[in-house]
């Protein structure tokens, strides 16, 4: 086993064997360089055999396959147990719950089970399914999800479409991550369709508001963060301890109906504008596969650090994961025609104000308690260039300037039919590519007004 030949960087005392980026795996597929889930990946999900069905469970990629963890006990060490039990059941919660010593011992007893070399191949090999022909869950059901607003870009690209004349951000933005309690119970996983949302707009007929179906429907790009270990009510997390609290990260898609938007938002907030559905990946990579790809806080100049509450030098240190994230739209034309999706936006986590450990300890500063398995979408991600826009309002300059597609077709934003795809990875020379799956959706026509 390679256990001891992988030395970290002075300084990267976070860093394990895990890690190393010369371990290779006995499924080919995840040794290739353009896989999205090598053996120092191990993202997590909750599937079943598409085929054989039975009950869904808890289940590691690697490479092309993915493997039952459950059925693996007695090839992984002893301190392994309950981790390797709670994978049993069909959500991660329990593992969550069992906190950051059993998600390491598990990654470690995986990679040393997976690695080119291991005395259990054969065994492994039984319990391994195609990723292609599994079906997935949520990775647990979600309590709560609150979605932030962490981009300066995005904000300000929002608010020059907007008040062009105005541009300046709000006071708060700048002092405190800004966030809204958003509808867990519409939540998906990826790959489904859903109806065009209806709802007022501010658009009226003979003195009445009309309930119709929205003409700005829109995707935002984000981040999701699973929160893996609770806080007592009414006791806050530093940031240190909420950067450690964090479970894993997923590629979320949080729609948007932008003309709803506008007219629900004052003064209270957005509803019914946002919670008619969120779309996730299915794959949850953990905050320990991260490690490598984390770089230190950064601020755009003239902006101030944050207040004592959101800050620590380790916060500053280590910052955050590095994640690329893009954005592709599929439309009906585009498959008649037999071709790929077409790339909207690429964006980096790194350019967010705000650190995903500074947003779940702005989220417990007054005392709110975050439970094992809430979701946190970190906002829209976006980066100062137009080639980095997180969303279509963003894009388009709130749908005055469509774009235009390679096919002939234009989008001022989402139409019936269209398929958007949000997809994650991190990479950096010496190291290998991680993925984080993709999150998927089409829209479909608006039903009748009932």
């Amino acid at each position: 086993m390679r256990d001891a030949s992988f030395i970290p960087d002075a300084g990267a005392s976070r860093l394990n064997e895990t890690h190393d980026p010369a371990l290779r795996s006995f499924v080919a597929s995840a040794n290739r360089p353009e896989a999205d889930f090598p053996i120092q990946n191990l993202p997590l999900a909750v599937f079943r055999p598409r085929r054989q069905g039975g009950d869904f469970r808890v289940g590691v990629g690697i490479g092309d396959l993915i493997l039952d963890i459950g059925a693996m006990a007695d090839c992984l060490a002893a301190e392994c147990g309950p981790a390797v039990q709670a994978c049993r059941g069909a959500s991660m919660k329990a593992l969550m719950e069992l906190g950051p010593a059993h998600w390491a011992s598990l990654r470690l007893g995986l990679s040393r089970l997976l690695r080119e070399e291991s005395p259990f191949r054969r065994e492994a090999e039984q319990h391994l399914h195609t990723i292609a022909d599994a079906e997935f869950l949520l990775p647990l059901k979600i309590g709560n999800f609150s979605d932030y607003l962490a981009s300066m870009h995005h904000i300000s690209k929002v608010i020059r479409v907007k008040r062009p004349d105005h541009p300046e951000l709000p006071q708060s933005f700048v002092w405190s991550p800004i966030a809204y309690h958003s509808r867990a119970s519409t939540v998906r996983t990826s790959g489904y369709g859903f109806a065009r949302p209806r709802g007022q707009a501010g658009r009226f007929e003979h003195d009445r508001p009309l309930t119709d179906p929205t003409r700005m429907l829109d995707y935002e790009v984000e981040l999701g963060i699973y929160v893996g270990t609770s806080n007592a009510h009414g006791e806050p997390l530093g940031v240190d301890a909420a950067d450690a609290a964090i479970f894993g990260y997923s590629a979320l898609n949080d729609w948007t109906a932008r003309d709803m938007q506008g007219w629900e938002s004052q003064p209270l907030g957005p509803f019914q504008s946002k919670s008619f559905t969120t779309t996730v990946s299915p794959w949850v990579v953990t905050a320990e596969a991260l490690e490598p790809y984390r770089v230190a806080m950064s601020r755009p100049q003239g902006q101030p650090m944050p207040p004592a509450c959101l800050d620590s030098g380790q916060n500053r240190e280590r910052g955050m994961p590095d994640v690329r994230m893009e954005v592709l739209l599929l439309t009906e034309r585009l498959v008649e025609a037999g071709e790929g999706p077409v790339l909207l936006g690429a964006s980096r986590l790194t350019d967010a104000y705000w650190t995903p450990g500074q947003m779940v300890a702005h989220h417990t500063l007054n005392g709110c308690v975050l439970e094992s398995g809430d979701l946190i979408g970190t906002g829209t991600i976006s980066g100062p260039g137009d080639e980095a826009c997180g969303c279509m309002f963003e894009l388009t300059r709130g749908g005055r300037q469509p774009f235009a597609l390679p096919n002939g077709e234009a989008r001022a934003f989402v139409q019936d039919g269209d398929t958007v795809i949000v997809r994650a990875h991190c990479q950096k020379p010496g190291w290998p590519r991680l993925g984080f799956g993709e999150a998927v959706a089409t829209v479909l026509p608006a039903r009748p007004e009932a």
